[in-house]
This record gives C-alpha cells, structure tokens and sequence, in this order.
C-alpha cells in the first residue's frame, strides 16, 4: 500500500452529477485510472429502524472510494458473507476474494436522524483497525455516508479524505431562446445540485470563503462586472465593487479578513486588497502591464498572480510586507491562472507550451514542472484542500465540461454535462 501512496497522491472524489429532476446530470468517465488500486468491501450495513432508508449508505461509502482511484470495492454480488461487525468477519471469506480491508456498519434511529456505527476490518492482518461513529439529521444520510468514507480513506492512506467537501461552478444554458447562467452548487459527488443563483447576464470567477459559508463571483447583472459576496445559508448578499471598467479574480485570504481582486480604477488592470471590515482597498501593484488573477499563498503573507510585465503572461510573487516582486514561471510561453497546494509547495496553473492549453504544476522550490493534461483548451484549476486532486474546465467538441487529475496525473475523470456548458469549478475548503 505504501508503494501506491509514493506513486499517486491520495486521490479523492469527483463525481460531479447534477441530480436533481430540474438539473443536468454529469455522467463520470474514468479515462486513468490506478493500476493496482486495493481491495476493498464495504458489506451491506444493518438497519435496525423501521421502513426503508432513503439512502444506500454502504453503497455510497463504495462509491466513494472507488472513484477515488485508490480503491477497487467488491460487489456486493461477489461477497460470500454479509458480516455487519467486525466480530461477524470471517477472514477465510475474504481471503478468498483477495479482500485486503472490510468494513462494516449498523445504523440505528437518533432522535430525529441517525447514528452510524462502523468499523474497519485488516483482512491480512486478520485485526479491527478501528470501530467509530458518525450521526446526523433525518436529511443527512449522505453526510453520514460520506464521512465514514473519509475515515475509512485517512486511515488506510494517512492523508485525510475530502468526500464531504462540495463545489461550485457556473453553468450556462437557454431558456426560451435567451441564455441563463447559472451558479451551482453541489456535494463532490453531485448530489443534491442546486442552483445558488440564477442570471440573465454572465456570472463568473466563483470563490469559497476559507470556512466555507459563502462564495464571491464576479457579475454582470448591473451592466458592468462588479464583485459580490453572498451567504450560502442565508442568501443575503453584499456588492463589493462598483467601479468603471474591471472588476475581477475575487479571493478571500486564508484568514477570511480580506479579498484580493483586480481592479482598472485607477486606468491600468492592477491588484488591490480590500480589507472586508473596514471596506478601505489597497492597491499592491503598481506597473504598466496587466496584473490579474492573484491567488493567496497559505501563510497569508503573499501574492501569486499573472503579469505580462515580462512581455507574455508569466506567475509572480508579491510578497506584501516589502512589496518586493519575484517571477515564478519561465518555462512556456504562456503561464496563468495560477491556485496553490495546501501546502504551499506546488503552483497549479494554466500552461501553454506549442501552442497547446494544459494544467500544469511546479515545484515553486525548484521550478520542475510536470504536465498533468493532454488536451488543448483545459483552464480554471481548483486544487482539492487535501491536495491531492484538482479539477478544471476543458471542451469536449464545442461543450464545456468539467475533469479532475490527480497531482501527479496518475488518475483522471472527465465530468461531461448532459445539457448545457460547465466551466470554473471551485473546490470548496473543509466544513470544519
């Protein structure tokens, strides 16, 4: 297991589908996938309530960790036994199967939802790894499903699981002949799709806030593009900007106190600063060429961002306290749109090389590059906040859809939607 954990960052989820009767649905398509993903049976979990759960939650658990690419789950068809505890697991079944890891689950009535108990099962090393539980609301059969998935991932992987994170993107559709932009939100693997917002202008450049309570986007409702930030649970929403000319590439910093975005106030597309408690803005460059699209580094302390400064788009640094400006990027032509790892070591960006679109990453401390795409219009990345997988927009045809790669291009989706184009997908952070 350790050997596939040094070849393919631990992968997770990306199952974008659009579920809800009134939305379009995206169909997965693994194109790449692990070579030697691990064994593993999530058995069917017992029910001790009455009726019928309106969720299968072992089957969500399995799906999960299928489409993570480090999991080969077991049919249920193909198991011998349906143990629902550890103490019921008989290994001769399982070793029969080549089964390296089992897990279990009972799920039982909680005041007004459930409670899961679950456990996982070392087949080989014939041991309980671990017994937990996990509950929640009469709604929240797939929050339960999808924790249990990130329990069972860290502690086979030791890299914390990311199945309960969500997305956002934009959408773009027809309705009587004229076009509908949508903002949407889902659950990483597509469940419960439903719209944030709906316009009949563009909408665009979608960002979580760090605790993940509220998105900024860029809108064109008000005859011009112009900033907002709005409350996922409440709906209410605040106008940030209202400036002449651009007004774009909102990101919260890691501390929530602050936004970047690139503002033509002052004549020249450049980085301000607005400190969201006060509403004063700073402005951080200052050149003659374009700066745009500035990304936080994770300490708070600086910018990357995209500058033709040196005649053709390229990733720089800023670095606040000094003001002091370093180029990151110089291999390719063409370098932008850049998110950095959780870690603060690895720039995700848009690449062009011969002419040709792809996502890359580099190692910010050496400068190594390696090209994680193969297609030619891929753009947008938005890294996973475990940092294993990104996703991005690209084409298929003349439709725009979303994929996902791993960091080190060992497993890729392509995420096709029925209807409609798909494009600036946003991972969100972790809830908690």
């Amino acid at each position: 297991m350790m050997n596939k954990l040094k070849t393919l960052l631990s992968v997770i989820v990306l199952n974008c589908l659009l579920a809800a009767a009134a939305q379009a649905q995206m169909v997965v398509e693994i194109t790449r996938g692990n070579p030697d993903p691990t064994p593993i049976a999530v058995a069917p979990f017992s029910w001790s309530g009455s009726g019928v759960l309106a969720e299968d939650v072992a089957g969500i658990i399995s799906a999960d960790l299928r489409r993570s690419g480090l999991f080969a789950p077991v049919p249920q068809e193909d198991m011998l036994s349906f143990p629902k505890s550890a103490d019921e697991v008989v290994f001769r079944d399982w070793r029969i199967l080549g089964t390296e890891y089992v897990v279990t689950g009972r799920i039982q009535p909680q005041g007004n939802g459930y409670l899961l108990t679950f456990d996982l099962t070392n087949v080989f090393g014939q041991s309980k790894t671990f017994t937990k539980q996990v509950s929640g609301g009469a709604e929240q059969l797939r929050d339960i499903a999808h924790k249990a998935a990130d329990e069972v991932f860290e502690a086979i992987t030791g890299i914390r699981g990311a199945f309960s994170t969500e997305m956002v993107y934009v959408r773009e559709g027809s309705q009587g002949g004229r076009p509908v932009y949508e903002l949407m939100r889902a659950d990483i693997d597509g469940a419960r799709s439903r719209p944030i917002r709906r316009f009949d202008q563009p909408v665009m450049s979608p960002t979580w806030s760090p605790d993940g309570q509220e998105v900024a986007y860029v809108s064109f409702e008000t005859g011009r593009p112009a900033i907002f930030r709005e409350n996922l649970r409440t709906g209410a929403r605040q106008q940030l900007t209202n400036f002449k000319g651009i007004n774009s590439s909102p990101v919260w910093s890691p501390d929530g106190s602050k936004m970047a975005m690139v503002l033509s106030k002052d004549g020249n597309p450049e980085i301000y600063v607005l400190d969201l408690s006060t509403g004063r803005f700073t402005r951080m460059t200052r050149h003659f060429a374009i700066d745009t699209e500035p990304n936080w580094m994770p300490d708070g302390k600086s910018l990357v961002f995209t500058s033709d400064r040196g005649g053709k788009p390229q990733i720089y640094q800023l670095t606040l306290a000094t003001g002091q400006v370093d180029r990151l990027t110089f291999d390719g032509d063409y370098n932008a749109r850049s998110r950095v790892s959780p870690d603060g070591k690895t720039l995700v960006m848009v690449h062009r090389s011969r002419g040709v679109f792809t996502i890359a990453t580099m190692d910010i401390k050496t400068g190594q590059m390696r090209l994680l795409t193969e297609t030619t219009l891929d753009e947008s990345p938005s890294i996973a906040p475990n940092g294993a997988m990104l996703m991005y927009a690209t084409k298929r045809g003349d439709r725009g859809i979303l994929a996902a790669v791993s960091l080190d291009a060992g497993v890729k989706y392509n995420l096709p939607s029925q209807r409609g184009d798909v494009r600036e997908p946003a991972w969100s952070p972790y809830f908690d």
